[in-house]
């Protein structure tokens, strides 16, 4: 006879920074209320913004509001929420990333199995002026969405996507939250976080698994600066620089895997298929199609290269130097 499970509670935490986003934030709540499975709490943690957070108060009456305690950055702001949160999953949303109603239910059905340590779900852009014709959408992990080449059905998965994850609360605590040296501080576009902590979860745990559940949506709206060629390679240096960070974290290897498999399989066919839209069709948005996505494997790659040699010169651990200082080469 099958045991009945229960299902995992679950938290909500929503990082914001910025007055902004202030229409978006309030639709990502609302999102969260109309949830089909309904959270056991939800936490909006500011990010040292103290107008924000005293507007929130007055405005938003049926969710935690707190400030953030942590070092001024997303991941800091995450492990606030963390180390508040009291139920089995923390789940995470960004401030300009709506749920879709079972956005949940999707993301706990995982948990009934005990090696699962994390689950994290599709992240759909939202346009605001519209796809420009040069941003493919292998190249939508850019403005932090899911992109072509990723599994379209439920697989397991080195590291979920930051705009739409959760974990065992037990897990985060665990392995001691998110690196505060890595991840967005304010505009300046970093990341891997996520990826850094993923890898961390699982080292010393054989058999654990980490799910991508393609049904489990949330859409993340994009504003049209961040779909110019300038943004694209600001955020392709960037990457380059948080992998190599990541890589000094958890080792080359693991930092690296599935990157090699997206460079050696999805891009030359982003490439080809580009060439093949302007030579047959005549479309020039294919041919700048492919020069994006050769510009922004160079650029990645070089600001990989900067990111490791500046590593060595890291003047203490946990400064952030080195990183603003490669930051600001793009400027």
């Amino acid at each position: 006879m099958r045991t009945h499970i229960e299902p995992p509670t679950v938290s909500v935490v929503i990082c914001c920074y910025t007055m902004a986003r202030w229409d978006r934030l309030l639709d990502v709540i609302g999102s969260v209320r109309a949830q089909t499975v309904v959270p056991h709490e939800v936490f909006v943690v500011v990010d040292h913004n103290q107008d924000l957070y005293k507007r929130l108060i007055a405005t938003v009456d049926d969710v935690r509001l707190v400030e953030s305690s942590g070092a001024q950055g997303l991941s800091g702001a995450r492990n606030t929420g963390v180390g508040l949160c009291t139920s089995d999953v923390v789940a995470f949303l960004d401030d300009d990333a709506e749920a879709a109603p079972d956005w949940l239910e999707r993301l706990i059905t995982y948990y009934d199995d005990p090696d699962v340590l994390a689950v994290g779900g599709r992240v759909e852009p939202i346009w605001e002026a519209g796809r420009p014709s040069y941003f493919g959408e292998e190249l939508d992990w850019i403005v932090g969405c899911s992109y072509r080449g990723m599994p379209k059905v439920a697989s397991e998965v080195r590291n979920v996507i930051g705009a739409n994850m959760s974990f065992r609360l037990e897990v985060l605590r665990q392995v001691g939250g998110f690196n505060l040296d890595l991840g967005r501080q304010g505009t300046k576009p970093l990341g891997c976080e996520e990826t850094e902590i993923c890898i961390r979860s699982r080292m010393g745990t054989p058999g654990s698994r980490i799910v991508y559940e393609p049904a489990a949506l949330v859409h993340h709206h994009v504003p049209a600066q961040r779909g110019t060629f300038r943004y694209m390679l600001a955020r392709s240096w960037s990457e380059g620089i948080s992998k190599a960070q990541v890589s000094q974290v958890v080792g080359h290897k693991r930092a690296l895997g599935p990157e090699r498999r997206y460079v050696r399989s999805v891009l030359p066919r982003a490439v080809v298929s580009g060439i093949y839209d302007w030579s047959r069709n005549r479309d020039r948005g294919g041919l700048g199609r492919a020069g994006a996505v050769v510009s922004v494997l160079a650029v990645t790659a070089a600001g990989y290269v900067r990111g490791r040699r500046l590593a060595h010169v890291s003047p203490l651990p946990g400064s952030t130097a080195p990183v603003d200082a490669a930051w600001r080469e793009v400027q």
